[in-house]
């Protein structure tokens, strides 16, 4: 029997453990990044992902995982910025810094529950190459919201687009069995 709920868990702990390990190497430096900066990184993440499934051959020996783990780090990064704001110096500690992950992680994963109990857990029947496309999708919606400054008129907003990647993140690195 799966359990959806313990497998996030696992491979959160991990992106959690390297947040908090490059914290204590580099500090909080990514603070002084704008919101669109972190949705260029992302989308560096994401178009790595795709070209590595897309290529057959390889030349910096890495995989699809630890982009994944990026994704995850950079959105949560992003869900953080949008609640502080930019710093112009790095200002947070790395306990507040851990606290701030696990809280947006707790909301994310909430979004997660309630949204794979009402899709049936659909995403175990998807291809890894097609969480990474939603993760593209999600990140050129950002884009555009950004571009308008921020405004929708009917669609969510920047934040949920930012779980939605996390989530999608974390089902591709369960379906590689990351977490185990």
């Amino acid at each position: 029997m799966r359990n959806t709920s313990q497998e996030y868990d696992n491979v959160i702990a991990y992106c959690r453990q390297l947040y908090t390990n490059k914290m204590k190497d580099y500090g909080c430096a990514w603070r002084i990044l704008r919101l669109p900066s972190l949705t260029d990184q992302i989308f560096i993440k994401a178009q790595r992902i795709r070209s590595l499934q897309e290529n057959e051959t390889r030349r910096v020996d890495e995989g699809e995982a630890p982009e994944f783990v990026g994704i995850i780090n950079y959105s949560i990064m992003a869900l953080i910025q949008i609640e502080l704001g930019v710093a112009e110096q790095p200002d947070l500690s790395v306990d507040e810094a851990t606290r701030l992950y696990d809280e947006k992680i707790t909301l994310t994963k909430e979004l997660m529950e309630a949204k794979n109990h009402d899709y049936g857990e659909a995403w175990r029947d998807m291809r890894v190459s097609s969480l990474t496309d939603l993760i593209l999708q999600k990140i050129l919606r950002v884009k555009q919201i950004e571009d308008n400054k921020g405004k929708t008129i009917v669609s969510e907003g920047i934040d949920a687009n930012y779980q939605d990647m996390i989530n999608y993140a974390v089902f591709a690195l369960i379906h590689m069995k990351f977490h185990q």
